[in-house]
């Protein structure tokens, strides 16, 4: 009797040691894709500062009274750089609206200026701001995939038990620039 209760408590202990690292291995994995994901988003806002400058110059070239539109997309830029290096998920996302506001103006500029919106290089660097945006917001929902997952991970039975033993806690969404 006392070795069937023995081999059955050994079971059970087994059992909870593979369900403790199964937990483990799942909520780490889940907290490296939403820092690989918010990695994706930084990579797209980087690109889409990277734009500006070569933006600005040539709507410079084309009007250069529009300065404080000018002024004001250098220094949305200017406010992304400094939030992809930060670790705040609404510091990016205020940044990212922030320059999606700024951007606005600038590009209606080509409808005031036609020999500005036929420009060739104003034409490309539209077309690339364009492209980027659109991977941005692939890697926004990305972003949001990985946080609603690790978020479920750590709200669910039985994992809830296991995720104070990982030091990862829940992640912020990442908001849509409006």
């Amino acid at each position: 009797m006392v070795t069937v209760a023995l081999i059955v408590v050994l079971a059970l202990v087994l059992l909870a040691l593979v369900v403790f690292v199964t937990g483990y291995n799942r909520i780490r994995a889940a907290s490296v894709r939403v820092d690989e994901a918010l990695s994706g988003i930084d990579v797209e806002l980087t690109r889409r500062a990277s734009l500006i400058p070569s933006l600005v110059q040539t709507v410079q070239t084309f009007a250069a009274h529009e300065k404080a539109i000018l002024d004001n997309v250098t220094n949305a830029r200017a406010a992304i750089a400094a939030a992809t290096h930060g670790s705040s998920v609404a510091q990016r996302s205020a940044a990212d609206r922030e320059l999606t506001h700024a951007l606005a103006p600038l590009l209606a500029l080509g409808q005031h200026y036609p020999q500005l919106a036929s420009s060739q290089n104003f034409l490309q660097l539209q077309h690339s701001l364009s492209d980027t945006e659109n991977k941005l917001a692939f890697a926004r929902q990305y972003y949001n995939d990985a946080v609603a997952t690790l978020n479920g991970l750590l709200g669910s039975i039985p994992w809830m038990f296991v995720a104070p033993f990982t030091g990862v806690s829940q992640r912020e969404y990442y908001q849509t620039p409006r």
